[in-house]
C-alpha cells in the first residue's frame, strides 16, 4: 500500500509540475491494466457513508436526476441508479469510464468522460442529487476555488449535494495528495448558494486518525 501511495504522489506531483493537475488520474487507471488493487480508492462497493445516508433518509427519486462526480469504477453511481435516479456519472479518465461500462454492461447509468474543471454547460443547475466523494481533496489548492465552484454549479434549485471529504483543522497548506479541505474552503460552497443542513465527522478507518466529514447541502429553490 505504501508503494501505491508513493506512486500516486509521484504521478500527482509530475502532473502539477506540468500544469495539468488532473492528468494523473488517467495515467493511474491505464497503468493498472484492469487490476483494481492498483486503484487505491476502488473498493468495488458503494461508499459506506453514502450507503448509510441513503438508507436512513426518505429520498424521492422518481423523475429525479443524479450526478456522480469523479465516479471511478462506478459503484456509487450504480447504488443511486438502483434507487431509481436517472444517473449521470463522469470521470476525467477514459480508462475508468470504459472500466465502468465493462463492469456494468446493462447499466442505466450514463457514464461520460468529463473534466471537473470544464463542466459541460448543459449540466448547470441540472441535477437534483449530486455526490462528490474525495475529488476536491485530490486536486491542489491552486485550483481549489475553481473545483468548488464547479461542484456547486451542477446542483439544481431545491437540489441536494452530498460531500465526503478529508478535512484539516488549519488554513495552512497541507502536503498531498490528498489535500484535505479547510473550514474556509468548505465555506465557499455556502457562499455559492448552498445551505449546509447536516454534517458528520468520522475517522477514515480504525487504523488511522485521518478525519473525514460527510456534509449535506441544499440549494434553495428559485
Amino acid at each position: 500500500m505504501n508503494n501505491l501511495r508513493q506512486k500516486v504522489q509521484e504521478l500527482a506531483s509530475e502532473a502539477i509540475n506540468n500544469s495539468e493537475p488532473t492528468a494523473w488520474f488517467e495515467v493511474l487507471y491505464a497503468s493498472a491494466n484492469g487490476d483494481t488493487a492498483q486503484i487505491p480508492w476502488a473498493k468495488l462497493t458503494p461508499h459506506p457513508y453514502l450507503q448509510d445516508w441513503l438508507e436512513n433518509h426518505e429520498i424521492s427519486t422518481q423523475g429525479k436526476k443524479a450526478l456522480v462526480i469523479g465516479c471511478g469504477l462506478g459503484d456509487d453511481a450504480e447504488a443511486l441508479a438502483k434507487l431509481g435516479f436517472a444517473v449521470t456519472a463522469f470521470d476525467i479518465s477514459p480508462t475508468a469510464i470504459a472500466w465502468c461500462q465493462q463492469r456494468f454492461p446493462d447499466s442505466s447509468v450514463n457514464y461520460q468522460v468529463a473534466d471537473l474543471l470544464a463542466i459541460p454547460q448543459q449540466w448547470n443547475e441540472a441535477f437534483d442529487f449530486v455526490f462528490e466523494c474525495r475529488n476536491i481533496q485530490a486536486l491542489p489548492l491552486s485550483v481549489r476555488t475553481s473545483v468548488i465552484s464547479s461542484v456547486a454549479s451542477v446542483v439544481s434549485p431545491d437540489g441536494t449535494l452530498l460531500v465526503i471529504t478529508r478535512v484539516r483543522d488549519t488554513e495552512d497548506e497541507p502536503s498531498g495528495p490528498p489535500w484535505p479541505l479547510s473550514a474556509a474552503e468548505l465555506a465557499q460552497l455556502e457562499n455559492l448558494g448552498l445551505q449546509k443542513i447536516e454534517e458528520m465527522l468520522f475517522l477514515e478507518s480504525q487504523e488511522t486518525e485521518v478525519q473525514q466529514m460527510r456534509i449535506v447541502y441544499r440549494r434553495n429553490g428559485k
